[in-house]
């Protein structure tokens, strides 16, 4: 008598099951890695090009793990940053037998014919290439858990307040997100919910100044808002010694140097001009120099308020030479002549006097009981007088002027030079 056929199927189903379950238990035991993955794709008729599928949304757990950061042109307001991603999902079409001497699936040769995410960088900048064609792994665990770890080098466009550089901190920014399924189907997160990324022992920077880091979930108005995405957010801060000892110090030196001039002799031509001129030209090199390696943008900077009101001081120091020349070169009212090295106001004085005119009427003070007057020549010669001059005073001379020119700018210019300086840093938060 023969056996039912429907007796015969289900024996076959049972068969087949106990393979999966037992018998390829046996035969992965002593197969590699790859020859496991192999039986897998075939036995499963594995397509790479389905999603694999799972109640609800395919969870991606994303990490971040920061390698090295660098800053090599700061004029284009780039940073550089090597990190590893490592991506992290279920798929239950890949799960093998616990018989197997492998806690993990090497399947890094057949990458191309397993499923992954299609995860791409948005607002990134540029890639670097990898410095080796192998710049990723993928793993394979016996419950289907999938580890796809790989390497980038990313050199990202951040964003800064221009307008107070160089005492901005730049946010530099880079998202990842899928190109092709929307949250429905896709769904990143962080994994175990990490709100800041984790750094590598070996960490290496190299004129970068990393102040602060948070990942993040993307905003629903940025980007494309049907789409998961997540967000990594760098906050760097510049170097504030290095402008201090390659600007802002030697500017406040040269701004002082043309000071020096307002101690000189008004008539020291040679060394006012030179003090002038020098510092001048100095500071057009120095800051020439410094200025071609910034940010060319079209607002109004930090950098070109110092330069503009620094350059502003040593021209006015240099103007007030100027003045103070050609006031004490001009020829006195009166016509007296001083000879050098006299006092002008003694001089003045002795030659008041010498020219009183013989008929001059003045007030003598001990010429008897009472005060009396009398011509100049023709007084008491042991008194002393005090002269009423009716005439108008005379202008003060020019020399004199030239002199308290010199004098108000000792006290003016270095003032109000020490007040921008505190306005200037107080302002920009230094």
């Amino acid at each position: 008598m023969g056996v039912p056929w429907e007796l015969v199927q289900v024996a076959a189903l049972v068969v087949v099951a106990a393979w999966r379950v037992g018998g390829s238990d046996f035969m992965y035991e002593n197969k590699s890695d790859k020859e496991i993955l192999d039986d897998l794709l075939v036995r499963e008729r594995y397509d790479k090009r389905l999603r694999p599928t799972v109640d609800g949304a395919l969870v991606v757990n994303v990490s971040v793990l920061l390698l090295s950061l660098a800053s090599p042109d700061e004029s284009s307001l780039k940073y550089e940053v090597e990190f590893l991603l490592q991506q992290q999902w279920y798929d239950p079409r890949l799960t093998y037998s616990n018989k197997s001497r492998y806690d993990f699936l090497n399947a890094i040769h057949h990458h191309e014919e397993v499923w992954l995410p299609d995860t791409y960088f948005i607002m990134h900048g540029d890639f670097k290439e990898p410095l080796i064609p192998m710049h990723f792994a993928l793993k394979i665990y016996r419950n289907g858990t999938i580890n796809y770890l790989m390497r980038r080098h990313l050199i990202l466009s951040c964003q800064g307040s221009l307008n107070i550089f160089p005492f901005d901190d730049p946010l530099c920014s880079f998202s990842m997100e899928s190109i092709s399924y929307e949250k429905p189907a896709i769904s990143y997160v962080w994994k175990n919910d990490e709100d800041t990324l984790r750094k590598s022992p070996s960490l290496k920077t190299q004129n970068a100044y990393l102040i602060q880091n948070q990942t993040v979930t993307c905003s629903a108005t940025s980007w494309r808002g049907n789409y998961s995405c997540l967000r990594v957010d760098l906050i760097f801060t510049r170097d504030r010694s290095f402008y201090f000892t390659t600007v802002f110090i030697p500017g406040i030196i040269l701004v002082t140097s043309s000071f020096i001039t307002f101690w000189l002799e008004w008539n020291a031509v040679p060394a006012r001009v030179m003090i002038g001129v020098t510092t001048m030209l100095n500071f057009f090199t120095t800051s020439n120099g410094f200025r071609g390696t910034l940010p060319v943008v079209s607002n109004l900077t930090a950098m070109n308020v110092w330069d503009g009101v620094c350059m502003c001081f040593i021209y006015a120091s240099l103007l007030e030479f100027v003045c103070v020349n050609y006031v004490g070169r001009k020829r006195p009212l009166h016509n007296v002549v001083y000879r050098p090295g006299e006092n002008p106001v003694t001089q003045g004085d002795k030659n008041k006097r010498d020219t009183l005119g013989a008929n001059e009427i003045v007030t003598c003070t001990n010429c008897g009981p009472n005060p009396c007057t009398h011509s100049a020549n023709n007084g008491c010669a042991t008194e002393v007088c005090v002269s009423s001059l009716v005439r108008k005073k005379e202008p003060p001379h020019p020399i004199r002027v030239a002199k308290t020119i010199d004098v108000i700018a000792r006290i003016t210019f270095p003032c109000a030079y020490a007040v921008f300086l505190i306005f200037f840093f107080i302002h920009y938060n230094i």
